[in-house]
C-alpha cells in the first residue's frame, strides 16, 4: 500500500473545490476536482486550481514536495468536467461585458498553460478521465502531457451547437496532436467521442476498463520509472518542435470573447439547453462524495 497523505490536513492550504492527495511512495500528487455546485469551471474552481498550481509548483521547486507526477481527476461520478460556466457566459453576453468574458478566458488559460508546460518542472502532468469531459473539460484534459481514460469516458466540444467555438486551447492543443485539419473536423463536428475513438485519433494515450483508472495511472508511473528519462526528454522535444506560446492562447480567447458577443437570441436559447444540462448535474443531485483513494 502506498503512503498516502491528505495534504490539506497537514501543511497544504485548504481548497474548497479540490481534494489533494500525495502518494509519497509513487511520487504522485493527485488533485480531484470537487466543485460545490455544477461540475464546470466556475470562477471558484478556477481560483482553487490556480492557487493549487502555484503552491504545488513552489514546493516541488524548493524540494519540499516529493512529486514527479501531477494527476487531475474528478470526484463527481461519471463526470470529469462539463466545461465553461455557461450560466456566467450567458449573463456576460447579455450585459455586453467583453472584459468579463476575456478575463474568464484568461483565467482558464492561466491554468491550462502551466499544466501543458509542466510548470517548467521535471514533472509529468496526467489527466484521468472517468466520465464526461466536454467543452472546456476536454480542453483541460488534453492540456496534460498524458491522458488516461476509462472505457466509458466521453469527450467532445459542443460549442458549435450554439454557434460558438472552444476558445481556451482546443485548437492549439489538437492541431499539435493530430494536425490542423483533424482539429477543425473535431471542433466543427460538435460530436461526442468515446475513449476508444480518442485513442485511435491519437488524443488519448491509454484506455483502461471502467474502475481501473487509478491502477492505470500507477502502472504508467511504474513503467516510466524504468524509462522515465527518455519519456520526459521526448515531452520536452515535442514542446520544442511544436510549441504553444502563451500569447497564442491569450489571443484566441480574445477572438472567442468577440465571437461570444455576436451570438443571437436564437443561439442563446440553444445555450440554455446546455445550461440546464449542467444544472441537472449540480452537487445536490449526487450522493455525498468522500475523500478516498485506492492505490
Amino acid at each position: 500500500m502506498s503512503n498516502l497523505n491528505i495534504l490539506q490536513k497537514q501543511s497544504f492550504s485548504t481548497y474548497d473545490q479540490l481534494d489533494v492527495i500525495l502518494d509519497e511512495e509513487q511520487e504522485i500528487l493527485w488533485y480531484y476536482m470537487n466543485p460545490e455546485n455544477r461540475p464546470c469551471f466556475t470562477p471558484e474552481l478556477l481560483s482553487d486550481l490556480r492557487n493549487f498550481q502555484k503552491e504545488a509548483s513552489s514546493r516541488i521547486r524548493n524540494e519540499q514536495l516529493p512529486a514527479k507526477y501531477m494527476v487531475v481527476a474528478s470526484r463527481i461520478p461519471s463526470v470529469f468536467n462539463l466545461g465553461g460556466d455557461l450560466n456566467l457566459f450567458k449573463k456576460l453576453i447579455e450585459s455586453g461585458d467583453r472584459d468579463g468574458l476575456a478575463a474568464y478566458g484568461k483565467a482558464c488559460i492561466d491554468i491550462l498553460y502551466p499544466n501543458y508546460t509542466s510548470m517548467d518542472l521535471p514533472v509529468t502532468t496526467i489527466s484521468l478521465i472517468q466520465g464526461k469531459a466536454l467543452g472546456g473539460g476536454m480542453e483541460a484534459a488534453i492540456s496534460s502531457n498524458v491522458i488516461i481514460a476509462e472505457r466509458s469516458a466521453q469527450m467532445g466540444l459542443p460549442e458549435t451547437l450554439f454557434n460558438m467555438f472552444p476558445g481556451m486551447g482546443a485548437y492549439s492543443f489538437l492541431s499539435r496532436q493530430v494536425g490542423p485539419k483533424m482539429a477543425e473536423r473535431i471542433i466543427l463536428s460538435g460530436n461526442t467521442y468515446s475513449a476508444e475513438q480518442m485513442y485511435e485519433m491519437g488524443i488519448v494515450d491509454i484506455v483502461c476498463d471502467d474502475g481501473e483508472g487509478i491502477a492505470a495511472v500507477h502502472n504508467y508511473v511504474k513503467r516510466q520509472k524504468r524509462m522515465g528519462n527518455s519519456t520526459s526528454a521526448m515531452q520536452r522535444v515535442a514542446r520544442r518542435v511544436n510549441p504553444i506560446p502563451y500569447q497564442e492562447l491569450i489571443d484566441i480567447t480574445e477572438i472567442w470573447a468577440d465571437a461570444a458577443l455576436k451570438l443571437t437570441e436564437k443561439d442563446l436559447k440553444k445555450m440554455d439547453r446546455l445550461v440546464r444540462a449542467q444544472n441537472k448535474l449540480d452537487k445536490a443531485s449526487h450522493p455525498a462524495t468522500t475523500v478516498q483513494h485506492v492505490a
